[in-house]
């Protein structure tokens, strides 16, 4: 038993070696290639601040464009700029129809602005593909509304469309077949700008009307966001693009090496408190939290994340939260030692009463960086996506791999408690 948990031991810290010499270094196995965590075409994204990138403006073809308008288009960037993964894009407005959209990592400005500039393009499909609507000649309007969608039903936030009478008819061929398509699961019309999915909400019955209701569970917010992005299949204006520029990083070209040296001290300093406090645990918690290290980083790279400074901080507070999660269960370990357990009852004990205080701070941290994910826009975005990655890694790490080292190390039925605590 003491010679399986030794090579047990053994494999988990060459587990910890590999994965970051993965995430960081790279690989090249049987053709798939992985070029590491900083590799420019195949790493993680930096934002502006820390790689500079493109700045482009553009002009309305139209003069003094309504407010309204200006949202349709600040609508349609950000669904392009997030269907690329430009999640750290900033978008800002000028006066007479301009707006600056900042985009990192991007040179080619010809490229940005025609990904940008060219018209939306919205078409309404049914569940195998076929348009059965056209958003620049069938749609005429789409607006946000608040009120009962039925005399029974509450008040709610809604989507109400209105067609062109020449697309009344198709509408309804087209829900009629929808709707018998129930028992598949393919009653849906989806609602596709530029090839992305915005929307699929589902048929119930037939709709021959010009008017009709999108319902579901929409806030204010983005009942009108749906609304917006409909609209823009009938965008009134083009838009130029009057300068494009690319700029160099705002915060140095030294910034990301310099926050990355910050970070590893931060994490031998953790190291060494949780060893010296925690003493054998503190041991395993460290090889842990180097397997979390390796684990974000290999993710942050092949998901392409774009990284700004704000993102750093996201992954530093996660840290924080896999070292929390450790010392809670540590803590929980010595009550017990010092209740007169054994080891191991100390061990199974200590998890079984921090479990539920981990759980519930990690899922209401994971809940929190949704909102701030759909709520937000740029660097907002970019924290609350390393951090929910973070979290849901360190969790992991905490409660499985914290719980698996330490049950190989009570195989070597210590005697000695100071090894586990003061």
């Amino acid at each position: 038993m003491k010679k399986k948990s030794v090579l047990l031991l053994i494999l988990m810290v060459i587990i910890a070696v590999i994965l970051n010499c993965v995430a960081f270094l790279g690989f090249d196995v049987s053709g798939f290639k992985y070029g590491g965590v900083f590799d420019e075409e195949q790493g993680i994204r930096k934002g502006i601040d820390l790689a500079g990138g493109s700045v482009i403006t553009f002009e309305a073809n139209k003069a003094n464009p309504t407010e309204a308008e200006m949202d349709i288009v600040e609508a349609i960037f950000n669904a392009r700029l997030n269907g690329a993964g430009y999640t750290e894009a900033r978008i800002s407005r000028g006066n007479g129809g301009q707006i600056t959209v900042e985009i990192p990592s991007v040179t080619n400005t010809d490229e940005a602005a025609g990904l940008l500039g060219s018209t939306a393009k919205l078409t309404f499909q049914d569940a195998d593909g076929n348009v059965v609507l056209d958003g620049a000649t069938d749609i005429k309007n789409a607006e946000y509304k608040y009120g009962q969608t039925s005399s029974t039903g509450a008040a709610q936030a809604y989507v109400q469309l209105t067609l062109t009478p020449e697309a009344v008819e198709k509408f309804a061929e087209a829900t009629r077949n929808a709707a018998a398509l129930a028992g598949e699961n393919k009653n849906y019309i989806s609602i596709v700008m530029d090839e992305n999915i915005i929307s699929s909400p589902s048929v119930k019955s037939e709709i021959n009307s010009e008017t009709c209701i999108i319902e579901g569970n929409f806030t204010p917010e983005t009942a009108q966001e749906l609304a917006n992005q409909i609209k823009s299949g009938q965008l009134p204006f083009e838009l130029t693009a009057i300068t494009k520029e690319t700029i160099g990083a705002e915060l140095g070209a030294d910034a990301l090496p310099s926050s990355m040296k910050a970070a590893a001290i931060g994490i031998l300093i953790i190291m060494l408190f949780m060893i010296v406090i925690y003493r054998m645990s503190g041991i395993l918690a460290s090889i842990a939290l180097a397997i979390y290290v390796g684990l974000i980083s290999l993710l942050l790279g092949v998901l392409r994340v774009n990284l700004s400074l704000s993102g750093i901080a996201g992954i530093i507070t996660s840290l924080g939260m896999a070292v929390d999660a450790n010392v809670i269960i540590f803590e929980r370990m010595k009550e017990e030692l010092r209740n007169g357990k054994s080891i191991k009852a100390a061990v199974d004990s200590g998890f079984d009463k921090a479990f539920s205080a981990i759980l519930d701070s990690n899922v209401t941290t994971i809940i929190s960086c949704i909102v701030l994910y759909l709520s937000g826009i740029g660097t907002i975005r970019g924290f609350a996506v390393t951090l929910g990655l973070g979290v849901i890694v360190s969790m992991f790490t905490a409660i499985v791999i914290t719980k698996f080292l330490l049950k190989q190390l009570v195989n070597f039925q210590f005697k000695n408690r100071k090894l586990f605590c003061a």
